[in-house]
């Protein structure tokens, strides 16, 4: 059979360059053929991969499922039947959307984290925004969405970028709990790319699976370059926040932007997805899909269903209540020095000749001085020295630059003991903290804007507290690189390091996973931003914290009427938070429906209106919400709760997964029977396997086929002494998790065997070549089935235009003196085989007659298939009808807007003209190439791709 789209599809056998291969996945290339990723299956090839290109190759044949050979297996309780059933179920994609697979993973299963996979496999593409607040686990649920969509073919390369900080943490926790070997390309791992491959060859095609720091792409022009060349079956963009469009697009977004087009499926990962703007979260939403949203000032629920989930603590906490404590508020009011005093009255009197008689920036520059002034004396100097230095030879600012030198001189005045929040913050280590840098789990988190703050918080707390550098280290993006950022996080989570206080700056504020180790977090200044805070108190505030969250505030008052009230600003801040914790979740719901600018913005016009604190008060809700109150003021708040709720409760059901079946009573029995067969094959390099602890613990020696297996995967992952450990008991993996985090060497040494392990991808491969180029194994069954009657198990598939498998079903076909009698439904076929577990009697007679049946199965097989998918018709099209609809309307709209900013009435010039005929092309090319996908992902043609996969027979 030659080479038809239809045809082309995960499983199917075929024949290229006289050798026979199974398809493993399938990828349309950019001029519309495709890229078959084969396993060889015949003599020479076995075992081999390699990739096919159907623009190249003179001949591919798809072998005729009539044409299959019917060989008895002569092995002990029919092992290889066995092992070649399994082996071909489990690489079969599923075609439903259940979840399959990632409940299976070495993690807790919590409902909650299963809903954005479920969402999102029930969309017609896998573009999700996963929104749920800090601590809630997103990176587990990127991992649960990913395995599911690896289980369906759909995830053979994926690119994951995040926040320096994020690389390693996000790399080990999709690897020790989900077996997804993300290779970290930072600046160190670029560089050995660099030095492995040719000059001109694009490092992104070396690796199928890599992760890579945001920042590193965005400054690189050359990377632009080789991203526009590749495509992914997945990327994942964590904290996402940060490529959002705000007033003006970043490199972030515009990088963001460029990969949103070179994936099918984009996954966007942020606790904090909106600021308040609907125009910063709809560029987030247009990401994910270019037709949802017409007017991005203008949006309502209908627009977004679909494209982002979103839970808080307070939704969930019947969940994870065991593993979530409620976190403790310290908040200590700090009376200012006589020094201090004094500096405020001088900063208050401060009156600028020029500096900010025309702003520069967004703010005054008295009031970003008197920020940096809240943090330290050493930032506020910092802040002023940097002013200094920038308008010192314009005789303009003569006078301004007299003023700053006199106020650095008395901001330098205030020494060690008169900085009354350092001297909080000592007590409050010792008192409070009740700090004790003996005991190893005494682990202290202090949070500063400012780097010059966190600088001298440093130099200063090592001496008055009498500790070593390994016992505290600041964590700053500035004057650090990758990989010495990613060394002190490792310290910090290991519970045998020395390291006991971490002075950071935000930007360890993201996504880092600090409560392993830690419980106590202080709040040296106060952010301006109510997000900030919700980032901050989220490093120790998580899923997974055992002890409860002590979290310090410190906050000074001052007898100065301006600073006073400026400062209560921040205290107010603090209320809301914690307000917006217990009850609604986000505290930015407090803020009014029509209030535009990003959150420290607030603090910002405060300030510098003069606003009276009960102004700035009555600014948020004065309704002190409830817990069970939805009620949302912001226009986005609004949106989104909506959307959430049209969801349904929070709480997939394990219930709600699929049924699986196997010939093995478990994953060990099914790994130890593999390598048994792989050990009795002489032209399989050998591997030995011990058992441990009541053969839950398996022991697998290498060989060469699988050094050569993980060559791309990251090298963290192999063993130091060649010998693999693996274990399908889930508790225990998720224990060595856990005991890793105090050893020295932070990853793992215990894997999960389960479907997803590159050991037993590698096992089925193997399998799936037990049996002869286009043959199916004979058992007899005569105590399950009369002497007539014979049943055929077969897999069907249909794969869409793209080779990607949409519709799959295993069933059998009995037949009765080779007649069709019945077709049975896969489980109805295990209740006949039961676990095929009696001997082997080697009988093989008569198999030309079975032979003789193939034209009857194959014919029934396919009508079979036709009727399965006109039922699986009749769900999905209404659904298909819908979207295109949906698409005509919403391109519709879309036009409609671009035609009221460039109204004819008003009369325009032919620069405006051709502005809006762009905008106009624009549409039309973006809904046209949507309702492509659409036609090529979720329609097929009545031409189904079967494979006999055994016979089950009778006595003779």
């Amino acid at each position: 059979m030659k080479l038809q789209r239809e045809s082309i599809a995960p499983g199917a056998r075929v024949e290229i360059r006289d050798a026979e291969w199974i398809i493993r996945t399938v990828q349309q290339t950019s001029t519309g053929g495709y890229a078959l990723h084969c396993v060889g299956v015949s003599e020479i090839v076995n075992g081999k991969e390699s990739i096919f290109l159907s623009d190249i190759e003179k001949q591919i044949n798809v072998l005729d499922p009539e044409n299959t050979k019917l060989v008895v297996d002569d092995s002990r309780y029919f092992r290889d039947t066995k092992l070649y059933i399994e082996s071909l179920m489990r690489n079969t994609p599923p075609g439903d959307e259940k979840i399959h697979i990632a409940h299976k993973a070495a993690i807790d299963v919590v409902p909650y984290q299963f809903d954005p996979a479920q969402m999102a496999l029930e969309q017609p593409r896998q573009r999700i925004l996963m929104a749920d607040t800090t601590g809630l686990g997103k990176t587990i649920e990127v991992g649960i969405l990913l395995s599911e969509l690896i289980k369906r073919g759909k995830a053979k390369r994926v690119l994951v970028l995040a926040v320096k900080s994020m690389l390693t943490q996000f790399q080990k926790e999709l690897w020790s709990r989900f077996n997804i070997p993300l290779v970290r390309l930072d600046s160190k791992g670029i560089q050995k790319i660099r030095s492995d491959i040719p000059s001109n060859s694009n490092p992104f095609f070396y690796y199928d699976k890599s992760i890579i720091p945001i920042d590193t792409l965005k400054r690189d022009r050359e990377y632009r370059t080789y991203l526009e060349q590749c495509y992914w079956d997945v990327i994942v963009i964590d904290e996402a926040q940060h490529v959002a469009t705000r007033k003006k697009k970043s490199d972030r977004a515009k990088l963001a932007e460029l990969l949103a087009t070179r994936s099918d499926t984009l996954i966007l990962a942020s606790a904090t997805p909106h600021d308040g703007s609907a125009e910063s979260f709809a560029s987030l939403m247009n990401m994910l899909n270019p037709t949802a949203i017409a007017n991005p000032s203008t949006y309502g629920p209908e627009d977004i269903k679909g494209l982002f989930l979103r839970a808080f603590k307070k939704d969930i906490k019947d969940q994870v209540s065991g593993d979530f404590p409620e976190r403790q508020i310290f908040k200590q009011v700090i009376t200012a020095s006589s020094e201090e005093e004094a500096l405020y009255e001088q900063f208050t009197n401060l009156k600028f000749k020029t500096i900010d008689n025309k702003r520069t920036g967004n703010h005054l520059f008295k009031t970003v001085l008197e920020k940096s002034l809240f943090s330290s004396p050493q930032a506020c100097s910092a802040t002023i020295n940097n002013r200094i230095n920038r308008i010192k030879e314009d005789s303009r600012y003569e006078d301004d630059v007299k003023l700053l030198s006199e106020l650095d001189k008395s901001v330098s005045s205030i020494k060690n003991k008169s900085f009354s929040k350092y001297q909080a913050l000592l007590s409050t280590i010792k008192e409070k903290c009740k700090f004790d840098a003996k005991e190893p789990l005494s682990r202290i988190v202090i949070f500063s804007e400012r780097v010059d703050t966190v600088k001298f918080l440093v130099e200063n707390l090592r001496k008055d507290l009498k500790l070593s550098k390994d016992q505290l280290q600041k964590l700053t993006r500035e004057g650090m690189s990758d990989i010495e950022i990613q060394s002190v996080v490792d310290e910090f989570g290991r519970e045998s390091s020395k390291l006991r206080i971490l002075v950071a700056n935000d930007f360890a504020s993201e996504g880092i996973n600090l409560h392993f180790t830690c419980c106590q977090l202080i709040h040296f200044d106060i952010p301006w931003s109510l997000m900030t805070f919700q980032q901050r108190n989220g490093r120790i505030d998580r899923y997974g914290q055992k002890r409860v969250p002590q979290i310090h505030y410190l906050l000074t008052v001052s007898e100065n009427e301006k600073i006073n009230g400026d400062l209560r600003f921040l205290e107010i801040l603090i209320e809301k938070d914690n307000e917006a914790h217990e009850n609604i979740g986000d505290p930015l719901s407090f803020l009014d429906k029509e209030y535009k600018e990003e959150p420290e913005e607030i603090v910002f016009n405060a300030i510098e209106s003069n606003q009276s604190v009960s102004d700035f008060e009555d600014m948020f809700n004065s309704i002190s919400l409830e817990a069970n109150d939805v009620r949302s003021n912001t226009g986005i708040e609004d949106a989104l709760a909506t959307v959430n709720a049209s969801y349904g409760k929070r709480g997939w059901s394990v219930d709600s997964m699929t049924s699986s079946y196997s010939l093995f009573e478990d994953e060990m029995k099914y790994f130890l029977t593999a390598v048994e067969y792989i050990n009795s094959d002489e032209s399989s390099k050998k591997v030995n396997v011990r058992l441990e602890n009541n053969d839950k613990i398996a022991y697998i020696s290498t060989n060469e086929e699988l050094k050569f297996r993980y060559k791309y995967y990251p090298k963290d992952i192999w063993p130091d002494d060649n010998e693999f450990c693996v274990t399908t008991d889930e508790e225990l993996v998720k224990n060595e998790i856990e005991h890793s985090r105090s050893e020295d060497d932070t990853w793992p040494k215990v894997q999960l065997l389960w479907e997803q392990n590159p050991l037993m991808e590698w096992l089925g491969d193997k399998l799936q070549c037990s049996f002869g180029r286009h043959e199916a194994p004979i058992v007899s069954l005569p105590d399950y089935l009369d002497k007539d009657e014979c049943i055929f198990l077969v897999n069907g598939s249909y794969p869409n235009k793209r080779g990607d498998i949409v519709i799959s079903k295993w069933f059998g076909i009995l037949l009765n003196k080779g007649k069709f009698q019945d077709h049975l439904t896969i489980k109805e076929v295990f209740e006949r085989i039961k676990k095929i577990d009696h001997p082997n009697s080697g009988n093989s007679s008569n198999i030309s007659k079975y032979q003789n049946f193939l034209d009857v199965v194959v014919s029934n097989a396919k009508e079979i298939m036709s009727e399965y998918r006109k039922g699986r018709g009749k769900k999905l099209g209404p659904k298909l009808k819908s979207e295109l609809l949906k698409l005509k309307e919403l391109k519709k709209k879309q036009l409609e807007v671009v035609q009221m900013e460039f109204d004819f009435e008003n009369g325009f010039a032919e620069k405006r003209k051709a502005k809006k005929e762009q905008r106009e092309r624009k549409i039309q090319i973006t809904f046209e190439a949507y309702e492509k996908w659409i036609e090529e992902t979720l329609e097929t043609e009545d031409k189904p791709y079967i494979q006999l996969v055994a016979l089950f027979k009778g006595g003779e």
